[in-house]
């Protein structure tokens, strides 16, 4: 049997990256998944693909840095299948590395409504049919950027993420409700692609370089996804409000 097997699954985020992995491996487990994201095109894409192997995907075309569109995706989902067993928080954008004195206010407020507010919104509209159906596992990426080693505005919206898990993890203890957030290390996805990190602030970048352990194995998109499977599935049924870093020990010194 599958690890997820009919359970109903949001991936925000799902048409690249590790939301594009997750949402494969969900589909692999038996899930039925829902992804949003703002290229309609990638969109198709990946249904498309996982419906040749067999699963059950569908798209919602939005932006959850807009609370409308965060509202759609959940009324869509439950107009379509009725509950909501799992949420996913995974769209995001990189900051590229801006200090806070290169960093303007446009830039910030841009990255913290996509990598924050999402989280905010698609949890705030999820959970209100979880509490009716009484259980439910929320899942946020997070960033090992969220200690600080990354963009003043990424990581002051994961150091939030890290912050917002826990407190709906607290809220919500008493229930079969939970919430845990996965934080990936350096791990290749278009995000931060060669051709992505060019337009980075390079010597911010390296500033942060020397507070993490660079020359570790990086972890790949895959490690990621099987991590936030653990926290979508029954196995973590006894675990909440807990950040789970995956960087091969990136962070341990």
């Amino acid at each position: 049997m599958g690890r997820l097997d009919n359970k109903i699954s949001i991936v925000t985020g799902g048409n690249s990256g590790i939301g594009r992995a997750t949402a494969k491996l969900f589909c692999m487990e038996g899930a039925r998944v829902v992804i949003t994201g703002r290229r309609d095109a990638e969109n198709k894409k990946i249904v498309d693909e996982i419906v040749a192997m067999g699963g059950e995907i569908m798209a919602v075309q939005g932006d959850v840095s807009k609370k409308e569109d965060c509202k759609k995706v959940v009324d869509e989902t439950i107009k379509k299948y009725g509950r909501i067993d799992v949420l996913v928080n995974n769209a995001g954008i990189a900051d590229k590395h801006m200090p806070i004195n290169l960093c303007t206010e446009e830039w910030y407020d841009e990255v913290v409504k996509i990598d924050q507010y999402s989280v905010y919104y698609m949890s705030k509209y999820a959970l209100v049919h979880m509490e009716k159906a009484g259980k439910g596992s929320i899942v946020n990426i997070s960033s090992i950027g969220s200690q600080g080693v990354a963009g003043i505005s990424y990581s002051a919206a994961k150091a939030a993420v890290n912050a917002m898990t826990k407190n709906i993890a607290l809220q919500y203890s008493p229930t079969a409700i939970r919430c845990n957030a996965v934080g990936p290390g350096p791990t290749p996805t278009p995000l931060n692609a060669p051709e992505a990190f060019q337009h980075f602030n390079q010597e911010f970048a390296a500033a942060c370089a020397k507070h993490i352990d660079i020359s570790l194995p990086f972890a790949d998109v895959m490690d990621q996804a099987e991590a936030i499977l653990y926290f979508a599935s029954d196995a973590s049924k006894a675990v909440t409000g807990q950040i789970l870093y995956v960087d091969h020990g990136t962070t341990l010194y």
